[in-house]
Parts: structure tokens; C-alpha cells; sequence
């Protein structure tokens, strides 16, 4: 059964752990993964001590498989990580889906979010549930000594049309 909750301040480990499989999986298209895992596995531990109250996690039968973040709790997702082991069973769709709800019940109209160009996986399912490429930027990686192309994705939550014509006539 999939569960989704907050994340709990002693989780650090567990969504380190998950964070680094799933970053190492979508990094594979661009190499040099092994030279920058010490500073990732860093960043993911710091990440999730520091603002696990902007977490949301993704259970199945009782196991952490999964979390995303906003942390400016805004429209942004700055992290969306499902552990390899456990693609393609929903939780992604799931834990997707709380995080829109949770957007919009800030009275957000739209939600955002970023990779690199070359993440085809992650790319694939967002644009199955709505997301469209809005933007493509290349910035300079000193860890990888080149050129990274990021893309940026969103989605419309709110439907625009309230019945009426014009701008709210």
C-alpha cells in the first residue's frame, strides 16, 4: 500500500541513501558521477537535515521508497527522488500528485521544477502527467569541466477560464 506523509526529522540517512541512488541513475547521461558522489552524498545530508520540514515522503508497505521537496515551499519542486528499486509501482504518480494538491491548496496556479536536459527519465514523466519544457539553459559544472543543459518544466494547476469574458468582466 502506498503511504505519503511529512518527513521526520530523523530521517536524514534513509533519504540521503535514496536521494544519492536516484541522482547517481539520472546523472548516467552525463558522466563523471564517481568524482562528485562525496560532495552529493554531502549536499543530500545536508539538504535533508536542514529542511526536512519541506519533505514529502513516499511509502510502499511501510519502506521509505521515495520524497520530493519544496523548499521555499512555494511552486518550486527542488527535489524529486524515487529509489530505482522502486520505479514504476506509482509511487512516483502518487507522491506527485500530494505535492500539486499541496501547491494548490497554497493558492498556487502553476508548479515548476528543473533537471538536466539530458535526464530523459524524469523528463518522460513529467511531461506524461501535463509538465511542458519551458526553458533550456546551459550552465558551466567545474566538477564535471563542462557544460550542463538544464530544462526547465511546468504545469498549470488552476484553470483559468472562470466563465466569465475578458479579464474578469
Amino acid at each position: 500500500m502506498i503511504h505519503i506523509r511529512n518527513a521526520h526529522e530523523g530521517e536524514t540517512e534513509i533519504l540521503t541513501n535514496i536521494g544519492l541512488r536516484s541522482w547517481r541513475k539520472a546523472m548516467v547521461s552525463i558522466g563523471g558521477t564517481d568524482a562528485m558522489l562525496e560532495g552529493a552524498s554531502d549536499a543530500f545530508a545536508n539538504f535533508t537535515r536542514s529542511v526536512w520540514l519541506t519533505i514529502t515522503v513516499v511509502e510502499l508497505n511501510g519502506e521509505v521508497a521515495g520524497w520530493a521537496a519544496r523548499e521555499a515551499l512555494d511552486e518550486t519542486i527542488s527535489d524529486f527522488w524515487i529509489d530505482p528499486d522502486f520505479l514504476r509501482q506509482g509511487l512516483g504518480s502518487a507522491l506527485l500528485e500530494r505535492i500539486e494538491q499541496d501547491i494548490r491548496e497554497q493558492g498556487l496556479e502553476k508548479v515548476s521544477l528543473q533537471t538536466h536536459a539530458g535526464n530523459a527519465e524524469a523528463i518522460g514523466f513529467f511531461k506524461a502527467r501535463g509538465y511542458a519544457i519551458h526553458w533550456l539553459s546551459v550552465v558551466y559544472s567545474p566538477k564535471l569541466d563542462r557544460d550542463v543543459p538544464t530544462v526547465g518544466l511546468s504545469k498549470m494547476l488552476a484553470d483559468r477560464d472562470d466563465g466569465t469574458y475578458g479579464i474578469g468582466i
